[in-house]
């Protein structure tokens, strides 16, 4: 492995070299002083060249990455495979060029409970659960059969003009009943958690033109949050990858901070203390714009993708002030309180946290968030079809009718809520004509809660590793940042690719996660068993742990 960088410039072009000579000529000619290279096998090496006059007073600069196949390759090398998916077709989301030019894809063909398979029939297990979405496994038979029920019978109707489908009320019906943190009163269908967030934008400025606030239309969201990839919903989305090049976020898109304990807290800061720091800074962010001009604020109940952030202690509180100050108006104020002082909507987007995942029905349970509008969308049908939803309140809907425009998904949503909810069998009262009464009902929300001390007690063990700086979650959702001791202000030099090398030894065993920088994230199926959390999850994930420290240390050792 060829193992160089030099961090310079903004504008990156991508160029494969694919012949040691050729890069040593280069790196001796341009980068002599800058590159340190670790010599161990030469499978791929790209070179990203990179410009930015104004940085750099209009001098050229390179920056040199070189991976290994073992670290970036999608699937291992089989002469037996009969073809060869480099540079597809598809324009891949989140990929990088290179990675399409240059390696084969991991092609999935085959999903068996918490398993999938690649096309040369490697099995992984799925311990992001697709994208945090394959709640009830990769081929629940129950979903399965709710989805061709519903195509047999009636495909696709729409529910505009005051027409729809009994299989769309129901659904309504059902979500209504099962969101118990405040009631709401409408359920509107999309196709995605993406699609779910920019409706609530246009419902909040419908809602607001129609009480007379015309200027009342700026979004408060927060750094390192997730809302989706649309244009919108990206403008929501916190993480600096999502704007660049794409003229985001939009105008009306504002963000606070991040409620990340461990990397943001001030010494001596208590959580509580920390919390409170933060709702005044959203406090005195609504301030400065105007609260006249803020229409909504919108969270996670636990930040997703940017890296599973649980919130601290007391930050969704939505108590009365504290203390009485005369030159503030409130002291002690948490989130829920500061948006509902100034007028202000507050969205919950529980596409990640919905339906178990936390050890409670919804992440509202668990932080007693009371919240005005609801995103739901992924476990929803634990992804087998595409469908969302946003649940609005009685207030809300007094303003804005919803429409409905879904069918086989509210079919195979329908099935998965009955998954989710009962724990026994189901009787002739469920208004659903695909509710039957089956034997063994499984309540899944139960079961995440009874495995969450398992997956959370078992991923803390490895938490004295010295390349580890944290580890954090709640329920069956768990990140891991390595840095260098244990200090969020010390991270590993960004070409050694720590999190990269994690992530490609979990694969290598047999076990997918999501890899973000130098953070990795878990986020198995529900309906994972404790023998397989345990024996597979745990031990691999201690054995790429394992793995990752030795190449640590031997980048250490290279460095000196």
């Amino acid at each position: 492995m060829l193992l160089g960088c030099l961090y310079r410039g903004r504008e990156t072009i991508f160029v494969s070299v694919y012949r040691i000579d050729v890069l040593a000529n280069l790196c001796l000619d341009k980068l002599t002083d800058h590159v340190h290279f670790n010599v161990l096998s030469i499978c791929h090496i790209s070179l990203l060249y990179t410009r930015n006059a104004a940085a750099s007073g209009g001098r050229t600069s390179y920056h040199v990455r070189c991976f290994t196949t073992d670290m970036y390759a999608s699937k291992p090398q089989d002469s037996t495979m009969e073809k060869s998916y480099k540079g597809h077709s598809m324009l891949a989301p989140f990929t990088a060029g290179w990675q399409t030019a240059d390696t084969d894809p991991l092609v999935i063909e085959k999903s068996e409970g918490c398993y999938v398979y690649d096309s040369n029939g490697k099995k992984y297990l799925d311990s992001l659960a697709g994208l945090w979405c394959t709640a009830l496994g990769g081929n629940e038979p129950r979903l399965i059969d709710a989805a061709t029920k519903q195509l047999k019978t009636l495909p696709f109707y729409h529910s505009f003009w005051n027409r729809t489908t009994k299989v769309s009320l129901d659904l309504a019906d059902e979500l209504l009943e099962t969101f118990t943190a405040r009631k709401m009163a409408k359920a509107f269908f999309v196709n995605s958690g993406s699609e779910a967030n920019d409706t609530q934008v246009k419902l909040v400025w419908y809602y607001n033109n129609a009480l007379g606030r015309p200027n009342k239309k700026k979004f408060i969201a927060r750094s390192k949050s997730y809302h989706g990839s649309t244009l919108i919903a990206a403008s929501l989305t916190g993480l600096p990858a999502l704007h660049q090049q794409f003229d985001l976020p939009a105008p009306f898109v504002l963000h606070t901070d991040c409620p990340h304990y461990w990397r943001y807290h001030l010494p001596g800061e208590t959580e509580e203390d920390f919390a409170t720091r933060l709702a005044k800074n959203l406090e005195d962010l609504i301030l400065k714009e105007g609260p006249e001009t803020i229409a909504a604020f919108i969270a996670e109940p636990v930040m997703g993708a940017g890296g599973v952030i649980p919130p601290p202690a007391t930050y969704f509180d939505k108590k009365p002030p504290i203390v009485e100050n005369k030159n503030r108006n409130v002291v002690g104020l948490k989130i829920q309180a500061v948006v509902k002082k100034y007028d202000i909507l507050f969205i919950a987007d529980e596409v990640v946290c919905a339906f178990g995942r936390l050890g409670e029905m919804f992440g509202s349970d668990k932080y007693n968030i009371k919240p005005d509008l609801v995103s739901l969308a992924k476990a929803l049908s634990s992804a087998y079809m595409p469908i969302g939803a946003v649940l609005v309140s009685p207030e809300i809907s007094e303003v804005i009718h919803s429409q409905s425009n879904k069918l086989v998904s509210c079919a195979v949503a329908l099935e998965a809520l009955k998954l989710y909810k009962y724990g026994h069998p189901l009787t002739e009262t469920v208004s659903c004509v695909y509710y039957v009464a089956l034997l063994g009902e499984r309540n899944i929300v139960e079961r995440a809660r009874s495995l969450t001390p398992k997956f959370q007690d078992g991923l803390r063990a490895y938490t004295d590793s010295p390349i580890i700086g944290e580890i954090r979650g709640t329920g069956l959702i768990m990140g891991t940042e390595f840095t260098e001791n244990k200090s969020p202000n010390d991270p590993f030099p960004a070409e050694w690719g720590v999190g990269a090398y994690f992530g490609a030894q979990c694969q290598k065993n047999g076990m997918l996660v999501r890899v973000a920088g130098d953070s990795i994230m878990l986020c198995p199926p529900l309906s994972i068993s404790e023998g397989e959390l345990d024996e597979v999850l745990i031990s691999k994930y201690g054995q790429a742990l394992k793995d990752t420290e030795a190449r640590v240390k031997e980048l250490k050792a290279q460095k000196k």
